[in-house]
């Protein structure tokens, strides 16, 4: 085997390229080892007896799968999803979730005539407040407290 690394270096200066990018023909070694100058080099590139090889890249083929999956609503199990509770719903989000489940439990509370309308205020404020986790916590303070209206 031959030495052409300096053939190598001059081509891939030439061809602007990596010297690794430099692809020489093995039928015409002999060829190439005489070429010493810029100019020979030069030729040997014309007669495409030196060529420069392709960039490689990074297949995007799995992604592209991937992604096609995830359109469909695949790959969104509990086992996909990083990061801490709030990262998914933030606190704002879970306070409207919260409050809004509260406030449509009271407005039915009322309806039905199982409070009063002056407990409704009262509890109303109170879920504003933010005293209440759970509409379970509401209505156990209710019972606590005996809001619920007689019958």
């Amino acid at each position: 085997m031959t030495n052409l690394s300096g053939q190598r270096r001059l081509a891939s200066q030439i061809l602007k390229i990596g010297q690794n990018r430099v692809w020489i023909d093995p039928e015409r070694m002999d060829d190439v080892e005489g070429a010493i100058t810029r100019e020979e080099v030069r030729k040997l590139i014309h007669e495409k007896v030196i060529v420069s090889l392709p960039e490689k890249g990074v297949s995007r083929s799995r992604a592209k799968t991937i992604r096609g999956k995830k359109r469909l609503g695949r790959r969104s199990g509990p086992g996909s999803v990083t990061g801490a509770g709030y990262a998914k719903v933030t606190q704002k989000d879970a306070w409207m979730i919260r409050i809004r489940s509260l406030r449509r439990k009271l407005r039915e509370l009322k309806a039905s005539r199982v409070i009063t309308e002056s407990t409704y205020t009262q509890y109303y404020r109170m879920a504003g407040s933010g005293r209440f986790q759970s509409i379970a916590e509401m209505e156990r303070n209710l019972k606590a407290n005996d809001q619920w209206r007689k019958r």
